[in-house]
């Protein structure tokens, strides 16, 4: 298909299967929900608690700001790093060139370094969307702030069903915030197809270790794991 050799197939099988499965496995299993990002949720409840409890929230305001300002970072970095993979298509003779003096392997095509290039165009399309809808969301938290309950009406069940409401808000603008980071940490490892198909496997692998170890095993999560219930 379109020239690619059977390792480049495998290749590219080994890359999508692996951030299905990272992915299903971080979002759907009940292992996944002792990761760092599901850990956060808890945190994420008590601050909705907290801000109910106060009666001046421009703390609350401000961390909310910070949050947007962040996710308005990387979508617009996202745009960024399309353009400049979209500027691969003009410069793709001289960058075959290069690969080609590489010791690893047979040289891509024009198609198929066009065909790369629009891949890794479409992963970051991916997270821009990711991102933007990130934004949006925390955008929705910040009028649920400024809509929240007063103080002196923190034990009624309608304020405590609202700070669930605005506390699940922010979970999936979290969520989707880290689904735009995922896509970026595989844009890195899909690089390693443009020297080649074992490359394009290492570096895939790599990503997903590292993406695991922060989730799984870092400084952070045990830190967090400290003073978590399920742990």
């Amino acid at each position: 298909m379109l020239g690619f050799s059977t390792l480049d197939l495998i290749a590219s099988i080994w890359f999508a299967g692996a951030w299905a499965a990272y992915a299903l496995a971080l979002d759907r299993t009940l292992y996944g929900q002792r990761g760092l990002n599901t850990r956060m949720n808890r945190y994420r409840e008590q601050w909705m608690q907290q801000m109910l409890r106060r009666d001046m929230r421009m703390l609350d305001g401000q961390v909310s700001a910070s949050l947007q300002n962040g996710t308005a970072f990387f979508a617009s970095t996202s745009l960024l790093a399309i353009g400049g993979a979209l500027t691969l298509f003009n410069s793709s003779g001289d960058l075959i060139a290069l690969v080609g003096a590489l010791p690893l392997g047979e040289v891509p095509t024009r198609l198929q370094w066009e065909v790369k290039t629009l891949g890794l165009a479409t992963i970051l399309v991916y997270a821009f969307f990711k991102f933007a809808w990130s934004y949006r969301l925390f955008n929705y938290m910040a009028i649920m702030l400024g809509g929240a309950p007063p103080a002196s009406e923190k034990d009624t069940p309608e304020a405590k069903e609202y700070v669930h409401t605005a506390a699940q808000v922010l979970a999936d603008a979290g969520r989707q915030f880290n689904r735009g980071q995922r896509a970026f940490f595989f844009a890195l490892g899909y690089l390693g197809w443009f020297i080649g198909p074992l490359p394009f496997i290492v570096t895939t692998a790599g990503v997903v270790v590292v993406m695991w170890r922060r989730q799984f095993d870092s400084a952070a999560h045990r830190a967090v794991a400290r003073d978590y219930p399920q742990a």
